[in-house]
C-alpha cells in the first residue's frame, strides 16, 4: 500500500469521526408555544347581552276634563321642573262659566243684603231667610267650581324630568286621562336585559356587569344592582333583569341600546377554564391539555365542564396556577422541550 493510500483511508476515518461527533452534539430547539396560567374565578360565565336603557319612572301629564289644546309649552325631549306649565286648553267657555257664576254670586249676596235688613226687622218669614242663605251658598259652590274648571284649562308637571315621547300639538281635542305629555325621571335609569331561562339562575342582585353605550362614542359604566323579573315570556322563555344605573348627567336616555357585559358565578365547578381550543383527545377518547411543567410538555387529562362562548370549564385535571399551552401544540409529543 502507497503512501497516498494509507493518507487517504485516515482522512476518510477522520472525516467520517467528525460526523458522528457532530450528530452527537447537535441538540432539537425547543418549540415555541403561547400559554395561559390556570386561574381560579376565570370569566367562564362571562356573557355579552344586548340591552335598552329605560327611565326609573315615567308621570302621565293630563288634563281633568276636556276641550281643545290651544297651546303647548313642552317638546320632546326638553327638561322641565316640577310646577312648570305643560300646555292650555282653550279657555273660552270657562271663562263664560267664571263669569256667569260671579254673576250669580253678586244676585245671592245682593238679595242677602235685603233680606238681612227685613231678618233683623222681624218681618221676614224664617224660611226666607234659609232660602236666600242657601242661594248665597250654592252661588259660592258655583263659583269655586266655576274658578276650578279654568284653572284646569292650564295642566303643570308635578314632577321634575325629561318630556317623553307623544308630546300632542295645538289644536288637538284632549279628553280626561289621555295624556297630553310625558314626563320621564331619567336621574337614576334601568338597563332592561332578557336573559334566557337556563342563565337566569346564575344572576344574583349584585353580579357585576359593564355596560357599554355606542351611542355615546362606546362609554362605559359599572352596573348597579340587578333586579330579576319573575314571570317569563311564553314565546322566547326569557326573564327580564333590570340593571340599576345612575344618571347624574342624563347622558343616558331611554331608547338607548347598549353591550351588557356580565361576569357570573358558576352554579358549579370551581372557575378553572381554558380555550376550547386547547382540548383535545387521545386515542382512547380521553380529554387532555398540553401542560408545562419543567420547560417541558405533558399530557394532562381532564374532565370538561359547560362551554360558554370560546372557553370551557374544567371540573377536573387542572389546579389553579397550571400552564396550559393554547397555541402552537400541533407539533407537540410527549417531554418535548418547550419556550
Amino acid at each position: 500500500m502507497n503512501k497516498t493510500s494509507i493518507f487517504l483511508i485516515v482522512a476518510a476515518a477522520m472525516s467520517l469521526m467528525a460526523c458522528s461527533g457532530n450528530k452527537t452534539e447537535r441538540k432539537a430547539e425547543p418549540i415555541a408555544v403561547k400559554t395561559e396560567t390556570v386561574k381560579a374565578g376565570s370569566d367562564l360565565q362571562g356573557r355579552t347581552y344586548v340591552g335598552t336603557v329605560e327611565e326609573e319612572s315615567s308621570t302621565s301629564i293630563s288634563f281633568t276634563g276636556s276641550g281643545t289644546l290651544s297651546r303647548v309649552y313642552v317638546e320632546e325631549g326638553q327638561a322641565v321642573r316640577a310646577g312648570q306649565l305643560i300646555a292650555e286648553m282653550d279657555k273660552t267657555q270657562a271663562r263664560n262659566m267664571l263669569a256667569a257664576a260671579e254673576a250669580q254670586m253678586k244676585q245671592a249676596n245682593d238679595a242677602l243684603v235685603r233680606m238681612q235688613q227685613l231678618h233683623d226687622n222681624g218681618s221676614l218669614a224664617e224660611i226666607k231667610w234659609v232660602e236666600t242663605q242657601s242661594a248665597v251658598e250654592q252661588a259660592q259652590a258655583s263659583l269655586d267650581l266655576a274658578k276650578k274648571n279654568l284653572a284646569d284649562c292650564s295642566v303643570h308637571t308635578p314632577v321634575s324630568g325629561i318630556v317623553g315621547k307623544g308630546v300632542k300639538q295645538a289644536g288637538e281635542t284632549v279628553l280626561p286621562a289621555l295624556a297630553v305629555a310625558s314626563v320621564l325621571n331619567i336621574n337614576n335609569v334601568r338597563i332592561v336585559v332578557s336573559v334566557p331561562e337556563k342563565e337566569i339562575a346564575n344572576f344574583t342582585p349584585k353580579t357585576p356587569t359593564t355596560i357599554s353605550v355606542e351611542a355615546l362614542g362606546g362609554r362605559t359604566y359599572q352596573g348597579g344592582t340587578i333586579t330579576k323579573g319573575v314571570e317569563a315570556d311564553g314565546t322566547t322563555h326569557t326573564y327580564d333583569i333590570k340593571i340599576h344605573l345612575q344618571n347624574t348627567d342624563h347622558s343616558l336616555l331611554p331608547g338607548m341600546v347598549c353591550q351588557v357585559r356580565t361576569s357570573t358565578t358558576p352554579v358549579q365547578g370551581r372557575g378553572l377554564s381554558v380555550p376550547i381550543t386547547a382540548v383535545q383527545k387521545n386515542a382512547k377518547g380521553e380529554q387532555f391539555v398540553w401542560t408545562v411543567k419543567n420547560s417541558k410538555a405533558h399530557r394532562s387529562i381532564v374532565t370538561t365542564g359547560r362551554a360558554s362562548g370560546n372557553r370551557i370549564a374544567i371540573e377536573e385535571g387542572l389546579t389553579e396556577g397550571d400552564i396550559v399551552i393554547v397555541e402552537g401544540y400541533q407539533k407537540l409529543s410527549e417531554g418535548v422541550e418547550v419556550k
